[in-house]
């Protein structure tokens, strides 16, 4: 992935000028169609390879401020965890290393894997402290089955997580930060320039404070990829100020006769995963956008953040910067 970026905190500009007027100051040159360059996509990136066998070490880790965490590497556990991706057909090892004081595991959401890489203690497929583990997720192409019908294919916004933290169902684990993103493409499917993951996570977003929103950065016309995650006890709507995208697999109309609707704003439950892709700014110009969850008691408690798409020099109009 060519710009996967971690989210950034842009304290010059206020989320309550914006909603107070600030907004009326922003004064955008709108992108037009044109002005966007050809998108890359699966099959050009991986050049005709045939399915993949691969293999990755995850570390399960608490972080400096409490929160827990998955990384690639000891001592670089994130909230949420990377971002892992896979092409329709590929198989992925994935040795799971316990950092951590307590039992924990590794539970994935829309891929293939045997009971003994479930990830729970019903299955005995759990991690003690201190131990490793080898879990494999396999993925398919869509088909015909035997029967005549037909079986989607892997590809999708998907997520993994703990099952094991705090009771059975991972529910302290996933409160602390125990979860991340899995995507997995088809082929000939649109790259993105850059990618960011947002969590509701109960009333937070990515598990932080009110007052240290996850904001993210793209500069006008790069395309941006959004993926979308639920947990915790509470249903909420994503809703993104001044970009729409299609209510489908990837997020992109596939042609003049898709009937896809074309949204703002979805309706979230609790392990609910979606993605899409937008470019930055099209029809709307360079500014801090607001993304929050349309609950609206759920956005005055905090559950708000900024995309700032930046001009192309870097400067975003209204921010000061």
């Amino acid at each position: 992935m060519s710009g996967t970026e971690p989210g950034n905190s842009r304290r010059g500009f206020s989320r309550r000028s914006f909603a107070g007027g600030a907004a009326a100051a922003l004064l955008p040159t709108a992108l037009a169609p044109s002005a966007v360059a050809a998108p890359r996509t699966a099959s050009a990136a991986r050049a005709g390879a045939s399915d993949e066998v691969r293999y990755l070490t995850l570390y399960a880790e608490k972080l400096s401020d409490g929160r827990l965490g998955y990384g690639l590497k000891p001592g670089e556990a994130s909230v949420p965890g990377p971002p892992i991706e896979m092409y329709e057909g590929d198989t992925l090892h994935i040795e799971l290393v316990n950092l951590l004081d307590v039992t924990a595991s590794l539970h994935v959401h829309g891929l293939d894997y045997e009971i003994t890489s479930d990830g729970t203690r019903m299955s005995d497929s759990v991690v003690e402290p201190g131990e490793r583990r080898t879990y494999t997720w396999r993925t398919h192409r869509p088909g015909r089955r035997k029967d005549g019908t037909w079986e989607a294919g892997s590809a999708g916004y998907w997520h993994y997580h703990d099952h094991v933290v705090g009771t059975d169902h991972g529910t302290g684990g996933i409160r602390q930060g125990l979860y991340g993103p899995v995507i997995v493409r088809r082929e000939g499917d649109v790259l993105p320039d850059k990618q960011f993951t947002i969590v509701f996570n109960d009333m937070t977003i990515n598990n932080r404070e009110p007052d240290d929103p996850y904001d993210f950065t793209a500069r006008i016309g790069e395309r941006v990829e959004i993926i979308s995650i639920t947990h915790g006890e509470y249903y909420h709507t994503f809703h993104m100020h001044g970009h729409r995208w299609a209510d489908n697999r990837t997020g992109l109309l596939e042609g003049e006769n898709d009937p896809s609707r074309v949204i703002d704003n979805k309706i979230t439950g609790p392990a609910d995963s979606f993605g899409f892709q937008i470019i930055a700014g099209e029809r709307v110009g360079a500014g801090a956008w607001m993304y929050h969850c349309h609950v609206q008691s759920h956005a005055d408690m905090g559950m708000a953040g900024t995309f700032y798409v930046t001009e192309r020099d870097g400067s975003v109009p209204g921010d000061g910067h």
